[in-house]
């Protein structure tokens, strides 16, 4: 596999049913466990349909794109090896890699809470990141913040 993604590797991924968004099909493949296809689409339709209705919102669409946009990260780090000595390098972080940093955190957070069936999860998490709060959120600060602290090993990056 080559290091650099080429356009040939980025999967073209059909939209979903119901909304007709390509983001919300790609939250229902991630959600995914076992080719459980149609449980996970249940589940975040669940979700979607419960996250609009607490924001007072009529398009549970829009509301997830709008949380996706605010838990997609601008920067990274990662480590370089510079004359014996590990830096943490910040990078800006392309397209398609901000979404799947975004679905990642925004599902692994929904998965780590617990006593609840994993569409009210979902729709809790995805409600905190439509207000800028809540666990994939603070991933999301946390990274920029390791970026913002390694500014200076910036001109190690290639």
């Amino acid at each position: 596999m080559p290091r650099k993604t080429t356009t040939s590797l980025i999967r073209t991924v059909a939209p979903d049913r119901r909304y007709q968004s390509v983001l919300v099909a790609r939250l229902i493949n991630k959600s995914m466990k076992d080719g459980k296809k149609q449980k996970a689409e249940r589940a975040v339709y669940a979700a979607l349909e419960e996250a609009a209705k607490r924001l007072k919102s009529d398009k549970p669409a829009e509301v997830f794109e709008q949380a996706i946009k605010n838990v997609s990260p601008d920067f990274e780090v990662k480590s370089r090896r510079v004359g014996g000595a590990n830096y943490q390098i910040p990078f800006p972080v392309s397209g398609h890699r901000q979404l799947h940093f975004a679905y990642v955190w925004l599902i692994n957070a929904a998965r780590e809470k617990k006593g609840m069936p994993y569409s009210e999860r979902l729709c809790l998490e995805i409600v905190d990141a439509y207000n800028q709060t809540g666990t994939a959120f603070k991933k999301k600060e946390d990274t920029h913040r390791m970026a913002e602290a390694n500014r200076a090993f910036a001109h190690f990056a290639r």
